[in-house]
């Protein structure tokens, strides 16, 4: 027999041998099974759909099979792959078994599982011709081809609208808002990022309003030391709004809910990153950058994030004093600049230890440096009984502060083998640190020679912020699911202070304060779903206590709670495929805030003295919310929900006059107080077109009225005013991959944040925005524009972006008393442009730190054929 015979039929003899020795048996015991040197070759891929063929990112995809369990000695299903499919739905599921049958089985939020039986149907190639070596080839590397997943109809599901600019989800207790395609925000802070998210408001200090009112701020789904201009745009990939979160959440936060911000991570499988530029029109840079890279049981990320800032505003004041003798009328207009930066780095590591077993480590590190520049112009008219007698000074400002912040997070996972069902336990650290120096110099012009004075305030400070919790939750059943959780939050401040008056220290009984602050809670909730309707019942219990202590003549300020009761309910009723009905209820706490309680004075305002007050007590709010979804045909969605408020010790902004030995006369002090109540009532409306596929649109509009009661405080001292606003956010694609973006807002006269006194931490400098009995905010409305230009098939992306392109966003307020009445107004960098660059890199690969390869060679097997 010739040699050109004897090849082929010698290496179609050895085929068998190698697929009954390589190739598992369907998980039999015996011989072969679990042996380290077989063969799995077999690969499937598709791609991952909806019922428009749009893909569905990131969709959970498994392979499962029939394998012997040696503790049960049984055949029980077993995962034999999985991954999250790509950006644009593709999934590839390699190294498998190529003989046995399997179940693919995939799963997207708000979307129905999927399940499908698979196998290679592998067959022994016969005859002498090399076709069947190409035909076995081809049995083991399967397509798929396009999987598609039905939307959700279930009752207590999420329901999920699909954009290009945004994917807005609507949940049971929460809305989640993507803002990674936002380009009015590209190379902004998270203030620009919350401004265009339809239920928040975001004021020229930073203080973010939900529904006029303060809410909680998360990151990643823990409290935060950080505020909103701590926090760079580029490194949020959505926000979670909870106007009326459940017992499962912190029951801090008043009545005003909690904003989530959820930073960018990724876990695909392979490499993959992106790096950012950008400058603004006053030469100020922003830097930064993403990595992640997965292989096997590990997944390492990395982020960074370097922004300079120069902000230039204007404002004035004009206040008409009501005591004193002679009377005065104070007209002050204010020029300033605010210049520095701030830097994020942050990183971790998953560890997959096994298919139920999850630890992740990460941590952060935060931190800038920034000099605020004032020059304020006063003219003090006094009125004599000869006439107006006109005095005119110049009061300098230079106050240069810096913080740090160092995070620290271990978070452990468990999946029981019952779907569904998972125990989750981490353990949080925060420790951060700033200081202050301000320097005041007030010129008197009028005086011959000139008079100088000086004043300076110092301030260093110290937080630290821990937490521990956990969360379990376990499905009784298919509609039935318990949720079950305790959490710890310890948090120690520590904050020294100085003033000096010509250089010479005036003492002050608050100038080093600290205070130690403690809740502990533990909740339950239960859910249950019909057909036609579901309910979710819920109790959070928390004690909490507060310790401050004025550390030079040792006094303590103490509130104690030892025992509260936070229940919620919801019920939720399903009228038809496209209609569902929602109402809830819950009741919150407000604790004040450090700023509200540190006794200390501030001097920056020239006009007026502000001190907390550290007798302040907390807020109870009750809320009760209805809420209406209609999801339309064709990328229509519209969400109704009628609110109502009712806080009890409402923590209130409240001036009052005394005497400053200071400067040797009576002052106007601004302080806080609890009123007796509030009420607060309104309807809000969001509603997202989309439009041939080009232009999406999406409105909010939210009218409300608001009444204090602060008749406790100061007889006959009652506000009651109606208010609305409208934000509206239009995205336009263009051809040739360009994006237009217009965003709009108008809020009209406000007397009130709605029940919620800044504890909550809205995110501003000096924490948060506050209820007023004495006053309201004048209107304000500003329109942002953004031009995108997608590049190298979506790899690349210019952004243009001009925040206030009209000037018009102007804020201030009116405020009367028996002491004056002031008018203030404010405006802060209008018609600022800035250019952004960010450009996104990837690979999808398994073996992303080893060279090896399993694919058949099949041109180099059909030699000799």
């Amino acid at each position: 027999m010739t040699l050109h015979r004897i090849l082929p039929l010698a290496a179609l003899s050895i085929i068998p041998l190698l697929l009954s020795a390589q190739i598992p048996q369907g998980g039999r015991p015996g011989a072969g099974q679990g042996n380290a040197a077989q063969l799995n070759i077999g690969r499937f891929y598709g791609k991952v759909v909806d019922e428009n063929k749009k893909p569905l990112p990131y969709a959970t995809v498994q392979l499962t099979g029939m394998r012997f369990d040696s503790a049960s000695r049984s055949m029980q299903e077993k995962i034999i792959a999985g991954q999250l499919a790509e950006e644009n739905g593709d999934f590839s599921l390699e190294n498998l078994p190529v003989r046995g049958q399997f179940t693919l089985k995939i799963s997207y939020m708000g979307y129905e599982n999927y399940e499908q039986k698979v196998a290679f149907d592998v067959k022994m190639p016969a005859g002498n011709g090399g076709g069947g070596i190409n035909n076995l080839a081809a049995k083991v590397d399967k397509d798929l081809g396009n999987i598609m997943l039905k939307v959700s109809a279930q009752v207590l599901k999420e329901v999920t609208v699909t954009g290009e600019a945004a994917q807005v989800t609507l949940a049971l207790d929460k809305k989640v808002y993507r803002v990674d395609k936002d380009g009015v925000a590209a190379g902004g802070t998270a203030e620009d990022a919350m401004k265009n998210i339809p239920s928040l408001n975001v004021d020229l200090d930073g203080n973010l309003t939900l529904r006029n009112a303060a809410p909680q701020l998360f990151v990643d789904g823990r409290p935060t030391p950080l505020t909103l201009d701590q926090i760079p745009a580029d490194a949020i990939e959505s926000v979670e709004v909870i106007t009326n979160p459940s017992a499962k959440y912190d029951a801090s936060g008043g009545g005003a809910g909690i904003v989530n911000i959820v930073l960018k991570k990724e876990r695909r499988i392979g490499y993959n990153g992106s790096v950012r530029s950008g400058l603004d029109m006053r030469g100020r840079f922003n830097l930064g950058g993403d990595l992640n890279v997965r292989e096997g049981k590990f997944n390492a990320f990395l982020a960074a994030n370097l922004n300079q800032r120069r902000s230039l505003s204007s404002g004035g004041t004009d206040r008409q004093n009501l005591f004193g003798a002679p009377l005065t009328n104070v007209y002050q207009a204010n020029d300033s600049e605010n210049k520095g930066y701030f830097g994020m780095l942050r990183g971790g590591i998953d560890w997959f230890i096994n298919n139920r077993n999850t630890f992740t480590l990460s941590g952060s590190m935060n931190g800038g440096q920034f000099q605020s520049l004032d020059d304020q112009t006063i003219r003090t008219d006094t009125f004599l009984g000869s006439g107006i007698s006109s005095g005119n000074s110049l009061r300098n400002t230079n106050n240069e502060r810096n913080h740090r912040t160092y995070g620290a997070q271990a978070l452990y996972k468990y999946l029981f083998p019952k779907e569904g069902k998972e125990w989750t336990a981490d353990v949080n650290y925060n420790h951060s640190t700033s200081e202050g120096d301000g320097r005041f110099t007030t010129t008197y012009s009028d005086l011959n020679p000139p008079l100088e004075a000086h004043q300076r305030q110092t301030n260093n400070g110290s937080n630290d912020f821990f937490t521990a919790q956990t969360d379990f939750v376990n499905p009784l059943a298919d509609n039935i699911k318990l949720e079950l959780g305790a959490r710890a939050a310890v948090r120690n401040f520590r904050s020294q202070n100085a003033t000096f008056k010509e250089e010479v220290r005036v003492p002050g009984f608050a100038d080093n304060y600290k205070f130690n602050d403690q809740v502990y809670a533990a909740y339950g909730n239960f859910a249950h779903s019909f057909p036609k309707w579901g309910y979710q019942v819920g109790l959070r219990a928390e004690s909490s206590t507060y310790t401050g202590t004025l550390i030079d003549s040792d006094t303590s300020f103490n509130n104690d709670y030892p025992f509260s009761l936070f229940p919620s309910a919801f019920l939720t009723y399903k009228l038809n495929e496209e209609d569902n009905l929602q109402l809830s209820f819950t009741r919150r706490i407000n604790r004040p805030n450090f700023f509200q309680l540190i006794p200390f004075p501030d001097f920056s305002d020239s006009l007026q003295i502000s001190v907390g007050n550290p007798n302040l007590l907390p807020e109870f709010t009750n809320s009760l919310e209805l809420s209406y979804q209609n999801v339309f045909a064709k990328g229509h969605n519209l969400l109704t929900s009628v609110y109502y408020k009712r806080s009890n010790d409402l923590i209130t902004r409240y001036q009052y006059l005394e005497f400053s030995s200071l400067v040797n006369d009576s002052v106007v002090i601004s302080t806080y107080a609890n009123s007796n109540s509030s009420t607060a009532y309104g309807l809000e409306f969001t509603l997202k077109n989309t439009f041939w596929q080009k232009v999406e649109l999406t409105s909010n509009w939210n009218f409300y009225n608001s009444v204090i009661d602060a008749q406790n405080i100061e007889s006959g001292l009652k506000n009651e005013q109606f208010s609305w606003f409208v934000k509206e956010n239009l995205n336009i694609r263009l051809p040739e991959s360009f994006t237009v973006q217009f965003s709009a807002s108008y809020q009209s006269r406000t007397a009130v944040t709605i029940g919620g006194g800044g504890g909550g931490r809205g995110g501003g400098w000096m924490g948060g925005p506050t209820n007023s009995a004495q006053g309201y905010s004048i209107p304000v409305w500003y329109v942002d524009f953004s031009v995108r230009k997608d590049l190298w098939n979506r790899k690349a992306t210019l952004t243009l972006n001009i925040q206030d392109i009209l000037r018009s966003r102007k804020q201030g307020s009116y405020t009367e008393s028996d002491y004056f009445i002031q008018d203030t107004w404010r405006r802060r960098d209008p018609q600022l442009v800035r250019v952004n660059f960010s450009y996104r890199f990837g690979k999808f690969d398994t073996s992303l730190f080893r060279r090896k390869n399993n694919r058949i060679e099949s041109d180099g097997m059909d030699v000799g054929f």
